[in-house]
């Protein structure tokens, strides 16, 4: 069987952010081998580890979008609003890792950063809501 290409794209995407996530592992143990206490920062950490949960993911939804009954450009406009926010969250952290400095993003919190926290739960349950509506849809018409 052929892939569509949102299932293309959705593999495309978690190959790249797995690579991201496999060099974040590498950032870390550089950092845990030059720390005191062996223990990379924070965010470092946490990027490396939502990179390889993001990743994996993704894959999922290649699934998802491979038999759903959506056409090509729902499918691709919701996946790239998942990606999108995995993306852009792996990225801060990553940035907050470089920085050092916070170790709670979230706390103090500030009207931009509720707004970001609330975009990114609706652009990734919304997103992921579509795909898994579609793919449920489509799988339903094999039930007799």
């Amino acid at each position: 069987m052929i892939l569509t290409v949102p299932a293309q794209t959705a593999l495309i995407a978690a190959a790249v952010i797995f690579l991201w996530a496999l060099l974040l592992g590498a950032w870390k143990f550089a950092q845990i081998m030059r720390s005191p206490t062996g223990q990379a920062h924070v965010y470092v950490d946490i990027a490396h580890r939502a990179a390889l949960m993001y990743s994996f993911a993704t894959a999922m939804l290649a699934v998802f979008v491979q038999f759903n009954a959506w056409n090509t450009v729902v499918n691709l406009i919701a996946l790239g609003v998942v990606v999108f926010f995995f993306v852009t969250a792996i990225a801060s952290y990553c940035l907050h890792g470089a920085l050092r400095d916070t170790e709670n993003q979230m706390h103090p919190t500030s009207p931009v950063m509720t707004a970001s926290m609330i975009a990114l739960i609706v652009g990734e349950v919304g997103g992921s809501a579509v795909i898994i509506a579609g793919f449920i849809v489509d799988q339903a018409r094999t039930w007799g």
